[in-house]
């Protein structure tokens, strides 16, 4: 067990060094920013609860988009039967799902919608990969929060990248 000052201080450090990172998780899972701050206290309150229980086998980082995710998908799964996730231009890797050529037929923003619309026909798993590769995380850091190989990562993010490529083509 983790003293309680120490466990603030890290509580701290941890909430300095991966706010944005909660908040871009939040903003994946719900577009309402009312949502969003919910979802948010309830990431910071899971922070704090497992806290005692974080062993360091991971990095910090690894573990607490581990603790977000796993966070948003049960508050959404909550909140809706459906769990979606939501795009928008702040979210700059996606353009690694958007050709150039499809880029000069239509808007970004109606590059967007469609893909948030073919995003949200996956899996739940192949969801959290997407969301987590956004993040720009690597694939053996993808790798420790999901719990598959890096080899299986990379399988799985170039089948979706496909998959959503040729649906978005069609």
């Amino acid at each position: 067990m983790v003293n309680q000052n120490k466990k603030e201080q890290l509580f701290h450090q941890i909430l300095k060094e991966n706010d944005d990172r909660i908040k871009r998780i939040c903003s994946y899972y719900h577009r309402d920013r009312d949502a969003q701050k919910d979802i948010y206290q309830e990431i910071l309150t899971n922070i704090w609860k497992s806290l005692d229980h974080f062993r360091g086998d991971a990095a910090p980082s690894t573990w607490v988009y581990r603790v977000a995710v796993n966070t948003s998908l049960t508050f959404v799964r909550k909140a809706s039967k459906e769990n979606r996730i939501f795009l928008s231009e702040e979210h700059q890797e996606i353009g690694t799902f958007i050709d150039e050529e499809i880029g000069e037929q239509e808007s970004l923003e109606q590059n967007l919608e469609r893909l948030e619309v073919e995003i949200n026909q996956l899996s739940v798993i192949d969801k959290m990969l997407i969301t987590l590769m956004l993040e720009k995380l690597t694939m053996e850091e993808i790798s420790n929060i999901i719990g598959i190989s890096t080899s299986n990562v990379k399988v799985k993010i170039h089948r979706i990248k496909e998959t959503l490529r040729k649906k978005i083509l069609s």
